[in-house]
């Protein structure tokens, strides 16, 4: 949206979740949660396929993570809840109607606070509720008359689904992003779900709408759909702004609609007039009982909260580290718990530890994590054996480059990094008739360097420092080599 227009109108944004968590089996029968993969229509049975006569039963871990997850997101649980009918005809949809709940979610008002560019904002959290997933719509080309058709995968029928609802406290698409990310990394962080959109696991539907900046009704909102990443969020909310901006400036009226994301033309493209709640026609599920949660589960499952991202990120700031560092840490629970225990490790006061374990996190073992398409808790080496590492560079037995040659040694082999230094020959060249003979050397076969430096332009030792890392593989001393060399240059 360009300046003007987002100075005429302000931005109401409010994000729908969908996220799985992570169970066993499905929501209401003992089918395998796990469908990634699976060859179609195998993990199935009658309560999935939506066959009558059946009758569900609740799945108690889903019960607890979607407490568990309210209770990272500040919200109330509700002693008592329900499930209900949601209705609408849909080919993806088994038994014609969705077991969901309506007026009387398990999680309701809560909160969430987000940090976009140095400014924070809390957005509430409506509800967040429980529900069985639909089926996959595969849809396929005939190859030979070109007619398109659609083929259903029930496997993802009837997996456990909670909606995350958020106020429309959003006034950005750059903190609608960041909304998304801090969820994600609250869920990744308590392992409720693994919150992966480029899986499905985690799923976001954006309702949008623009008012005239000072009035306090809201405008008509669209729903748009079918984004499949954080960059497709924000990228349609943009367009979505700049549309809705567009119309409303010319004296036009916004529908009140469905509108789907298109990636290749990055646009969103209207699909359906949206539904109200009385379209659904609920109503509560005579098959399934009420959920009532005693204050002991509740109690039980708030004792099983581990340290979430925004209170290891303020520890990680106390420590010292940079904003950078302590977001991109505390954002991934095997992340900072590796740097933790190698810091912990480290015979360093904690503020210095914290920091080598950070740089060597984020540095070299991030770059292990790219290359290798991997997360943190795959990496081979133990957090004791990288700060063993750790400590043999800042001791001085090994220079900072010699130490990331042993590291990719150590992750190679398994070899304790102690021993690759003394097979290797690795050890630092501090002053000694080896280094100095290196210097010379390098002095004798570098006259245009020499003659600058002793023509006044001393960066040249610079050239000529490089040149001693490299005769001696990175071993030398870099401030004992170029007081060396100053010393032979000076004479």
């Amino acid at each position: 949206m360009t300046t003007a227009a987002a100075t005429e109108f302000e931005t109401v944004i409010g994000l729908e979740v969908h996220c799985q968590p992570i169970t066993q089996s499905k929501m209401f029968c003992a089918c395998s949660a796990e469908y990634s993969g699976a060859e179609p229509n195998t993990h199935v049975c009658p309560v999935c396929l939506g066959l009558p006569g059946v009758l569900p039963v609740i799945n108690e871990e889903a019960i607890r993570l979607i407490v568990k997850t309210g209770l990272a997101l500040n919200c109330e649980i509700s002693g008592f809840s329900k499930f209900d009918r949601k209705n609408y005809p849909y080919p993806d949809l088994m038994k014609g109607y969705q077991v969901s709940q309506y007026d009387l979610p398990i999680c309701h008002d809560g909160w969430l606070d987000v940090d976009v560019e140095g400014e924070r904002t809390r957005v509430g959290i409506t509800r967040v509720h429980m529900e069985e997933d639909t089926a996959r719509l595969l849809h396929r080309t005939d190859p030979i008359t070109g007619e398109g058709y659609s083929l259903i995968d029930i496997n993802r029928s009837g997996t456990p689904l909670m909606e995350i609802v958020s106020e429309p406290d959003i006034r950005s698409p750059e903190e609608a992003r960041a909304y998304l990310v801090s969820l994600r990394a609250i869920l990744r962080a308590i392992d409720a779900s693994r919150a992966n959109m480029e899986e499905g696991n985690f799923r976001c539907d954006a309702n949008i709408s623009l008012r005239p900046r000072g009035q306090e009704v809201f405008g008509s909102k669209v729903e748009v759909k079918n984004m499949n990443s954080f960059r497709a969020v924000y990228e349609a909310l943009v367009f979505e702004m700049a549309r809705q901006a567009s119309v409303l400036r010319e004296g036009g009226d916004i529908p009140q609609e469905t509108r789907g994301w298109d990636q290749d033309r990055q646009e969103t493209v209207s699909q359906r007039s949206k539904e109200e709640a009385n379209d659904y026609r609920y109503f509560p599920e005579p098959d399934l009982p009420p959920l009532a949660l005693s204050r002991d589960f509740v109690e039980g499952v708030r004792a099983e909260l581990p340290e979430l991202p925004a209170a290891r990120r303020e520890r990680y700031l106390a420590l010292g580290l940079s904003d950078f560092e302590a977001s991109t840490l505390a954002e991934a629970r095997d992340r900072s718990d590796f740097a933790d225990a190698v810091a912990a490790a480290l015979p360093f006061d904690p503020d210095r530890a914290a920091k080598l374990a950070a740089n060597w996190v984020l540095g070299e073992v991030g770059r292990w994590a790219n290359d290798h398409d991997a997360e943190v808790e795959q990496f081979p080496l133990e957090p004791g054996a990288l700060a063993e590492l750790i400590e043999l560079a800042e001791g001085g037995t090994i220079t900072g480059q010699v130490a990331k040659q042993v590291f990719d040694e150590m992750v190679e082999c398994g070899k304790a990094a102690a021993a690759i230094v003394e097979e290797g020959g690795l050890a630092q060249v501090r002053e000694s008739d080896e280094l100095v003979a290196i210097v010379r050397q390098v002095i004798a076969e570098n006259e245009k360097a020499v003659a600058d430096y002793r023509g006044g332009k001393t960066a040249a030792i610079k050239r000529l420092l490089g040149g001693v890392m490299r005769e001696t593989k990175g071993r030398a001393n870099p401030q004992v080599a170029q007081e060396l060399l100053a010393r032979e240059l000076d004479q």
